[in-house]
């Protein structure tokens, strides 16, 4: 039985793994950027639901805010999805971010507005946000840098 259960949670991993790996190369994002993203938004509970000031809530591993829920929703993606398949949330995730990448470029800003959105405003939000998934970053970089 301690066999199985540990086959089992390989194979998990393994699953995740590819998850991570197959967004990251079909939106062209770095995985590891993708995944410092998840730690940040929901310490990676694929069931978190945050609640935000004006009312919208955000779900799953990346956080998807409910102002992408009806866009997700004519893609067949549904709330319930972002929070039970992790490997939707993940895609979603990446998604988003190469969206802001396409409006930005691929840097930090870019980063921030994942989290804090556009507007010209939310500037301070945005670097506040990357710089706490650059610090994240930064330390899983480090830990996958010792393994080797």
């Amino acid at each position: 039985m301690k066999r199985l259960i540990f086959l089992l949670l390989m194979i998990s991993q393994s699953t995740m793994a590819n998850c991570w790996d197959n967004a990251a190369h079909y939106y062209h994002v770095d995985p590891w950027l993708l995944f410092a993203i998840a730690k940040v938004e929901s310490g990676m509970n694929p069931y978190a639901v945050g609640w935000n000031h004006d009312g919208s809530r955000d779900v799953g591993l990346m956080q998807i805010n409910s102002s992408h829920f009806s866009e997700l929703q004519r893609l067949g993606i549904d709330e319930s999805r972002l929070i039970t398949e992790p490997c939707t949330s993940i895609m979603v995730g990446a998604s988003i971010l190469s969206g802001m990448v396409k409006v930005y470029g691929y840097n930090w800003e870019a980063v921030g507005a994942y989290n804090a959105g556009a507007k010209k405003e939310n500037y301070p939000q945005r670097m506040m946000y990357a710089h706490k998934v650059w610090a994240k970053y930064r330390e899983i970089k480090a830990k996958q840098s010792y393994r080797y």
